[in-house]
């Protein structure tokens, strides 16, 4: 079965690079997937936790940079304009990663750098209306790390062929409410399905079910990191890793923000 990050799927790396990690086979699969053929050249060092950890913290931290420098020196509204055209280029930038299996540092930091723009601009407007809602949303965000940490670490939950099915199924199906919504928004009442408005309850369960979602997302990044490692996955697969974590916790964090922002409006 393919992986659920795009990041380790379809990679013809050829015989000028190792075979990529394709994620969810057994150990015995993920072993052989990484025994270099006699005509291959010297193997790179295989990426170790350390590595993702490293490439982790240089990816959010160029996220938070951008976003705290859009923040503090871009007015709103005009920081709402280029947070617009920021995320469409992250948008860009991101399918070209995942499908291109081309992750490494530039390309990773400047989706990064292009994702804290749109980031510190959304971050801005909502605290302007909801003062304190972001630092609510950042902490909440570092509790649903560390605790789907947790619960990956002691086994709570277990990443299944059927547990990744059901994630990517709920990822898509959320996309896809989103999409409607604005298209609703765009040609017909402001509501639109009404996912997004604070007054209809359905925009509750459905904040609570993307956030959910968002940390089953994470679930699956533990596993792939955990599994690329005892595989031997070459060092330079710690950025696909980094990509995906970031992913996963910026749509925690801007989902946590949007819910937090029903209970502080008057």
């Amino acid at each position: 079965m393919e992986s659920r990050n795009p990041a380790f799927r379809g990679k013809n790396l050829g015989q000028q690079q190792p075979p990529p990690y394709s994620g969810y086979g057994t150990p015995e699969m993920l072993n052989e997937t990484y025994q270099a053929p006699a005509y291959a050249p010297p193997a790179t060092r295989p990426m170790t936790y350390d590595d993702v950890v490293v490439r982790g913290f240089l990816s959010l931290g160029m996220l938070v940079l951008t976003g705290a420098l859009t923040w503090l020196l871009v007015p709103t509204p005009t920081a709402l304009v280029i947070g617009g055209v920021a995320f469409l280029l992250q948008l860009g930038l991101g399918l070209y990663i995942s499908f291109s299996g081309k992750a490494n540092a530039p390309l990773v930091l400047t989706f990064s750098a292009v994702y804290g723009v749109g980031v510190g601009a959304i971050s801005h407007y909502f605290n302007d209306l909801y003062n304190g809602v972001v630092f609510q949303a950042v902490i909440g965000t570092a509790l649903a790390f560390g605790g789907m940490l947790a619960v990956y670490a002691l086994r709570i939950v277990r990443v299944r062929p059927k547990f990744v099915k059901f994630v990517v199924a709920a990822g898509w199906a959320l996309l896809g409410l989103m999409l409607v919504n604005l298209l609703v928004q765009a040609f017909g009442p402001d509501t639109g399905i009404g996912i997004r408005d604070a007054s209809n309850p359905l925009a509750y369960v459905f904040s609570v079910v993307a956030i959910l979602v968002g940390c089953f997302f994470l679930l699956l990044d533990f596993d792939e990191i955990e599994r690329g490692v005892n595989a031997g996955a070459p060092e330079k697969f710690a950025w696909y890793s980094a990509f995906g974590l970031t992913l996963s916790l910026v749509w925690i964090y801007l989902e946590l923000l949007r819910f937090l922002s029903y209970f502080n409006r008057e």
